[in-house]
């Protein structure tokens, strides 16, 4: 069956597989060690150390521009993950199971990486200009069910095998090798129906992309304000990038320990199933109030939506209430307010990639992002266990005001991200 130029064929499970492996490797991993008997500073520590992939990735970017074709990395690193995720299932249940997997986790989050900047650069090449406005829209839509399966389905399944099997070391091996099975299927999927029309237009001017990488990335730094900027990007996540990497393991703790007392199934539903629904629903809605009436209106109204709802699990972790309606609640909430104040941030970040070398520039901001994710969540561990959890909420939550303070100093067009009237 000829599908070239047919893009539902391959757009959904394209971007499926770059958002299953990021959603397992940087949250899924949590859950995993926590119910494996990993400490949370150990967690908060090695599983941030995984976002590094994604804060370098600008610097090995043209490496994937000037050699090959954008369908033969994505395959190719879309194999590697799926054998990483079948080699930590198979190393589950050794001794040294903590060290291997995590180093087997970090050759996966490379992979994902790199395998992000491939499918990028495949649909912006493949599919013609006129159609990537339409389906921009399915592709996160896709990337959103992915880690709905990841933080939902798999995580279901592994509480399932917990339950079953009354081991959590065989449950979460049987699930990883599970995953690899699945990332495996969709590889060969893709190895199948997407186009190999591919042309590398890069290929003809190699010489000329290499000396302007240096030129690209110089400019970067040559922006209006960008010393603000990056201060900005690197802090603006600081009360999210610990709260993110403590979540599960506060939900997942004994009352003794100040956590909730919920099991992996519980957990699974939570997050997995409401949480992204919410999730997803925010950032639709975010996208419609910009679009309308301009990022200037909006954007300090959508960071304290987004850091607001933080108050909840301060209340949740000093009173501990008996009913799961109301962590229902406070996660909805969490995550609605998430998807919809982070649709602002990542506006900002498009306007600071704008003018020439767009894709580079953007890659670059979101790498600093990626930054600013990684180094706060190594700590968040140690943090937590000194101040416990009520405090560390709170800690969180007045880490989200130098963030706040920074955006009011931004300086971009009053309607940037308005939607234009004309037909």
């Amino acid at each position: 069956m000829k599908t070239d130029n047919k893009p539902w064929f391959w757009i959904p499970l394209l971007n499926f597989a770059s958002g299953l492996p990021y959603a397992i490797i940087i949250s899924v991993s949590v859950i995993m060690y926590k119910n494996l008997g990993i400490s949370n500073e150990d967690i908060g520590v090695y599983t941030s150390l995984l976002y590094l992939p994604w804060v370098v990735k600008p610097l090995w970017s043209p490496l994937i521009e000037l050699v090959g074709t954008k369908r033969k990395w994505f395959l190719l690193m879309q194999l590697i993950i799926s054998i990483s995720f079948l080699l930590v299932g198979f190393v589950i249940p050794t001794n040294g199971f903590f060290i291997m997997s995590l180093a087997i986790f970090w050759v996966a989050a490379f992979a994902s990486a790199s395998n992000d900047i491939a499918t990028d650069g495949f649909y912006l090449l493949v599919l013609p200009e006129d159609k990537q406005s339409f389906f921009i829209g399915i592709r996160s839509t896709f990337y959103r069910l992915s880690m709905l399966a990841g933080n939902g389905l798999v995580v279901l399944f592994a509480g399932y095998l917990e339950h079953k099997f009354g081991d959590n070391t065989k449950a979460w091996s049987y699930t990883m090798i599970c995953v690899g099975l699945l990332m495996t299927f969709i590889t060969v999927y893709n190895f199948i129906f997407t186009p190999k029309n591919e042309i590398n237009v890069v290929e003809s001017n190699k010489e000329t992309s290499h000396q302007n990488f240096g030129t690209i990335f110089i400019s970067f730094f040559k922006k209006k304000q960008i010393g603000l900027i990056l201060a900005f990007v690197l802090v603006f996540r600081l009360g999210e990038s610990q709260l993110l990497k403590m979540l599960s393991p506060f939900l997942l703790d004994s009352k003794e320990l100040g956590g909730m007392g919920l099991d992996t199934e519980a957990v699974g539903i939570i997050y997995g199933t409401f949480g992204v629904a919410a999730l997803t629903l925010g950032g639709i809605l975010g996208g419609i109030a910009i679009s309308k009436h301009g990022l200037t209106k909006w954007m300090f109204p959508m960071f304290l939506a987004m850091h607001l709802p933080i108050i909840g699990f301060i209340l949740l972790a000093f009173f501990h209430p008996t009913s799961i309606y109301y962590i229902y609640i406070v996660v909805i909430l969490e995550q609605f307010g998430y998807g919809f104040g982070f649709t602002a941030f990542m506006m900002y970040l498009i306007h600071v990639a704008e003018g020439e070398s767009k894709t580079a520039h953007y890659a670059l901001a979101t790498g600093f992002m990626a930054m600013g994710m990684m180094l706060p969540g190594m700590l968040s561990g140690y943090i937590q266990k000194y101040l416990g959890y009520g405090n560390f909420f709170i800690w969180v939550l007045i880490a989200t005001i130098p963030g706040l303070i920074l955006s009011r100093f931004l300086i971009f067009p009053k309607d940037f991200g308005k939607k234009s009237e004309e037909v």
